[in-house]
């Protein structure tokens, strides 16, 4: 429910705009704002959930989500569905790092691997499935079913739960309130200043000094974080090299990989002509990737290791965004599945990558504070990929001379080459990994292979 309402609405947001009556691009803050809400709450979701129990905070996290949706479909105007997608953040923030936590906490490393691959799912197929679906109901019944849809799910997730999980408490302390504002309130005001950045060009000042007030924040919350005595989270899993391989450059790429969902959709639609449900439905050869990877995804990472798959793969990638960049109006339909195709295959194999040598050296006394800040920056690279987005359209637009309210084929183009620029810069981290690291999670697997067949 979380990944899915954060990507569903990109093949509607023209339907919704014209509702809304403002451009399609301005909506990326329908998309954002609900992006930084779930960042912003993220670090409450390990304290609550131990305070409070994990099956108490996640069955209370799916009543605000669904709660949020109803009031999604009933906003009229952007500043209302705006707020709604803040609230309905509320909830997600607290939904998919208690869920994930209660799935690494306890779990022996020799069932990573697998583990990760399949809680990889939601976040590889929701962003693909989710603009089909959007374009559909969007398309012949009208764009507020969107979040009504997430009523049935919202009681079903309640009800399961309640039978599933168990109510795991843990040892808290003092909530670190300073370093919660610090961090939330530092990384709203960057995403908002990116956002007028992109939506407002005549307030090149004012955004720019909204971004800076936003850094520096972040500045300090990090240095607080760094010297507190019991932080909102912490960086002891920065020592670990594989982890901190995740922290940067997989969050240089999750940015470019964030920003596809949204340019996409737009795309094929502004800038080819294609309806909301053509649109949708050539998204799902993306999903058709994701799909025909993931048998052979274990097996690749056994054979050639962490270091030369991330490295080959992240060209792929940035060469995918290129490829993006070279479609016209006379590319068939066939080529641009094709396109989309790859692009799901290099984009299932970095992510299960990424989230599995991520984990691979984290001690189990450490996963709480890895899964924390690994959540929080999972969060902050989908909303920076979805604002970049914008950015890039309208610096594309800036380029061509042209208003960032009616973008067209060239400027997808451009910001197409700049998230391929941004894909390729992730390679250096992985460049520095040596074939040792994150091993040990595969020699588990291949030795326990080896058991069987003796």
């Amino acid at each position: 429910m979380e990944i899915l309402d954060a990507t569903v609405i990109t093949t509607a947001l023209p339907v919704i705009a014209a509702d809304f009556n403002v451009p399609a691009a301005h909506l990326s803050i329908g998309v954002s704002a609900y992006l930084v809400a779930v960042t912003l709450f993220i670090p409450l979701s390990g304290y609550v959930a131990d305070k409070f129990g994990a099956r108490t905070i996640f069955i209370a996290a799916i009543a605000i989500f669904t709660l949020a949706s109803v009031l999604c479909g009933l906003s009229t105007t952007l500043l209302e569905f705006t707020l709604s997608r803040i609230l309905q953040g509320l909830g997600g923030a607290m939904m998919v790092p208690v869920g994930r936590l209660v799935v690494l906490r306890d779990l022996p490393k020799e069932k990573l691997v697998k583990t990760v691959a399949i809680i990889t799912w939601p976040a590889l197929s929701a962003p693909l499935l989710g603009p089909v679906l959007g374009g559909y109901i969007a398309t012949h019944f009208s764009w507020q079913w969107i979040f009504y849809m997430n009523i049935p799910l919202g009681v079903i997730a309640i009800i399961a739960s309640l039978y599933l999980l168990r109510n795991i408490k843990g040892d808290v302390g003092k909530f670190d309130v300073k370093g919660f504002l610090l961090t939330g309130v530092g990384f709203a005001l960057f995403m908002a200043g990116i956002e007028f950045l992109a939506s407002t060009s005549d307030k090149l000042v004012q955004s720019l000094a909204v971004i800076t007030m936003g850094i520096v924040l972040m500045m300090f919350a990090i240095r607080h974080v760094k010297t507190a005595k019991s932080p909102l989270f912490s960086f002891g899993a920065m020592q670990h090299k594989t982890f901190r391989l995740s922290v940067y450059g997989g969050s240089v790429v999750r940015v470019a990989l964030g920003s596809a969902p949204f340019l996409v959709p737009l795309m094929l639609q502004l800038g080819l002509g294609y309806t909301p449900v053509e649109a949708g439905s050539l998204l799902l050869w993306l999903f058709a990737g994701n799909l025909a990877i993931k048998p052979a995804t274990t097996w690749i990472m056994n054979t050639f290791g962490f270091k030369r798959v991330l490295v080959v793969n992240g060209m792929l990638i940035a060469l995918g965004f290129v490829a993006f960049a070279f479609i016209n109006h006379s590319t068939s339909s066939l080529m641009i599945a094709t396109i989309l195709f790859v692009n799901g295959v290099t984009r299932s194999m970095h992510l299960t990558l990424l989230n599995t040598i991520a984990f691979a050296d984290v001690p189990p006394n450490k996963m709480r504070d890895a899964n924390t800040l690994g959540a929080i920056l999972m969060q902050m690279n989908r909303g920076l990929g979805i604002t970049l987005s914008a950015l890039a359209i309208a610096v594309a637009a800036l380029i061509l001379e042209q208003s960032p309210d009616t973008p067209n084929l060239q400027t997808f183009s451009i910001a197409m080459l700049f998230m391929g620029a941004i894909a390729l810069v992730s390679i250096y981290d992985s460049l520095l990994l040596s074939k040792e690291d994150g091993v040990s999670v595969l020699n588990k697997r291949k030795a326990k292979k080896e058991q069987q067949t003796q």
